[in-house]
């Protein structure tokens, strides 16, 4: 029912540590302009606007909304801006926003050297431009090129804007350019024909979840191999090992305002159980958490009060104090309510309070920890026990809206029907106010000793590792590469006692790997979406073949990087010091070897190339082909590569760019130019 997704991020991947760079696709200026194409013409295609952000230079997050990003002009052209004007002119976006962050000293939502002169000017640009949310500073957006402020009612752009235009401060001229384009937008998503905003649906489709599972699995990147470890056989894989808290809780996506929830989520463990089958010996450990917070609780361990569906029964009350009769009742399975866009009509923010009621039945008997955040006043019950009380002032962090979790470990018997209530008390009337309930088993003491020793009797062991949503988000920045917790300890003695240890990465951007030259395999998994958990199995035994590539220089160490010196800002600026040299020009011309390249990505079979030829094509165009075959045993797809190098220049030029590139499928023996 969506008129304008806000989607894609085509901002560059600058340092590892920024926030976003899960949800942005690479550190090369040509990869993520295509990449961006091909998605705004698929969603595009299906009468649904795409909306392009964040424009431009919003490549970190470090006090996004106060920092002036300071570029000079060729690699503001050449990198920074260049995936916008692939896409701006290849595939033609129905919308832009604009980022926070200042660029040379102007807001980017007030910008009128790029919004008029580059955007609309000189690349012809045609839809909306709207900021990003509050993303507006003073009334001299109008003259900037701003069309639309997001989420409205207007900061700026509303009653000041009148006075301005009547003041002569805005020219009529720009205000019938902005109405142009509004109309223009409200044709392209059909909102004239159909003005009524369509209900949220969830679509859980069967050719759905198999493009989410092959979309996911050529995603994978196998970054290293040692003889032949994987793929594994499938008939034969004698006794498995699963360890690390994200073959559990499956780690889809990254955090901040991308977040959707899903129908479902396949972990890895449940995916290599479904593929193994029954006669496979799979056993699980923990070995440790790597959580910021805890898990959310399962909704499938909860059911409403008539016990018709999973989830919390939800009472509203129009008064602060759970007082008098409930307004409304409705039920929900989100274990994370952003209460602005969940309550009925006429509730004010900081005007209601809710109850959520339901039965909760635990799958193991044991030890479980709950943790209850919010911004506003809660407290959670089990029984008639108040086992967590933050029904004091509780403000939120007011740079980043954060609240601490306070947690309670409650002893539970499995398949016992336990009354779990959570009272919740607005008392801020800001935007985005949630609330949050967590819940898994207790980690025990030992966990680490328990999973060394399920891996010294296991033949194979498959350890997960990597990051989550709660580490990798929107707000914030990494503050280093590091691996969160115990999880490198963890690493390190398990592979001193199985030799035949595979590591799956669930990242979103490059981590620290000392351990590296410790474990045979390693798979870097991303956030694959809901059918990760079977995509990771496909490739694991072989269904799959890997044929991801990496988009962006996974570095030995955070200092080798070229942002370092310049990262992650000072006194309202940072500086783009390394110029044209992001990610893999810094590293061939500064002849820094890094852990791992852009573009690398390994197969189970191996591609030959030859008969490479150049010729020239018309209008100044340059054709080049290769020729690819499969020289291995089975079936593979290969990513083509093509980089260029300009000899001449009497300017600094990197040793090369990524300038096309081309995926082929091949059959053994199979060949293809």
């Amino acid at each position: 029912g969506a008129h304008i997704l806000l989607a894609p991020t085509v901002n560059i991947h600058r340092s590892p540590l920024a926030g976003r760079n899960f949800e942005c696709y690479s550190e090369d200026p040509t990869l993520t302009g295509e990449m961006a194409t091909a998605y705004i013409k698929g969603v595009q295609s299906q009468g649904v606007g795409a909306c392009i952000k964040h424009f431009v230079c919003n490549d970190s997050e470090f006090e996004r909304k106060s920092m002036s990003s300071e570029v000079g002009e060729r690699p503001l052209h050449e990198i920074y801006l260049a995936p916008f004007k692939t896409a701006v002119r290849k595939a033609k976006p129905w919308a832009v926003m604009s980022s926070y962050n200042k660029v040379n000293g102007t807001w980017a939502s007030e910008n009128p050297h790029l919004l008029l002169g580059i955007l609309k000017g000189n690349w012809g640009f045609d839809g909306i431009v709207i900021s990003d949310w509050f993303g507006t500073y003073s009334i001299d957006a109008a003259n900037g090129g701003l069309d639309l402020e997001m989420p409205g009612p207007a900061l700026w752009m509303d009653e000041k804007l009148l006075d301005a235009v009547q003041g002569g401060q805005v020219d009529r001229d720009l205000i019938d350019d902005k109405v142009r384009r509004l109309l223009l937008t409200i044709g392209r998503v059909g909102a004239f024909e159909n003005p009524e905003p369509q209900p949220e649906r969830a679509d859980d489709k069967p050719h759905h979840r198999q493009l989410m599972r092959k979309a996911a699995g050529e995603a994978i990147v196998l970054l290293k191999n040692d003889e032949g470890m994987l793929p594994l056989n499938p008939e034969e894989p004698g006794s498995v090992a699963i360890i690390g808290a994200n073959a559990r809780w499956a780690q889809i996506l990254g955090g901040g305002s991308s977040t959707v929830t899903p129908h479902y989520a396949v972990s890895p463990l449940q995916g290599i159980k479904s593929r193994v089958g029954d006669g496979v010996e799979v056993d699980y450990r923990i070995g440790c958490a790597n959580h910021r917070t805890l898990p959310l609780l399962d909704a499938n361990w909860l059911r409403t009060v008539d016990g018709s569906r999973k989830g919390f029964t939800v009472e509203f009350f129009d008064n602060l104090d759970l007082a008098g009769e409930a307004i409304h009742t409705a039920t929900t399975d989100r274990m994370q309510i952003e209460w602005g866009n969940f309550h009925p009509p006429g509730l004010k923010p900081g005007e209601f309070s809710a109850r959520l009621t339901g039965t909760l039945m635990v799958p193991e008997t044991g030890p479980y920890t709950f943790g209850l955040t919010s911004i506003g006043l809660s407290r959670l019950f089990i029984g008639d026990v108040k086992q967590i009380d933050n029904w004091s002032d509780r403000s939120p962090d007011p740079h980043t809206l954060e609240m601490s979790e306070r947690t309670a470990t409650i002893e539970m018997v499995a398949g016992q029907p336990y009354r779990l209530e959570i009272e919740y008390r607005s008392k801020f009337t800001m935007y985005w106010t949630p609330c949050r309930i967590g819940c898994m088993p207790t980690v025990p003491a030992d966990s680490i000793d328990e999973a060394v020793r399920l891996a010294a009797r296991s033949d194979t062991v498959i350890l997960f590792a990597g990051l989550t949503k709660e580490w990798e988000s929107e707000e914030f920045d990494r503050p280093d590469m590091e691996l969160r917790g115990d999880q490198v300890e963890l690493i390190e003695r398990v592979a001193a006692v199985n030799k035949r240890t595979i590591v799956v990465l669930n990242t979103g951007s490059p981590v620290k790997m000392d351990w590296l030259e410790q474990v045979p395999a390693v798979v870097q998994a991303w956030y694959g979406g809901q059918e990760a958990g079977n995509a990771i199995a496909d490739v694991l035994f072989g269904d799959v073949n890997p044929s991801g590539k990496l988009p962006t220089t996974f570095p030995k160490r955070l200092q080798d990087n070229p942002a370092y010196i310049n990262y992650p800002g000072e006194n309202g600026q940072v500086h783009y010091g390394e110029g044209l040299f992001v990610g893999y020009r810094y590293y061939e011309k500064k002849g820094i070897e890094p852990l791992f390249p852009f573009g690398h990505g390994l197969s189970y079979t191996s591609f030959d190339y030859r008969d490479l030829t150049i010729k020239p094509m018309s209008e100044g165009e340059i054709g080049v082909s290769v020729t690819v075959e499969n020289t291995g045993a089975c079936a593979g797809k290969e990513v083509v590569q093509l980089y260029l190098r300009d000899v001449e220049s009497s300017l600094v030029r990197p040793e090369k760019e990524l300038k096309a590139f081309a995926k082929v499928a091949l059959e053994p023996g199979g060949a293809e130019t």
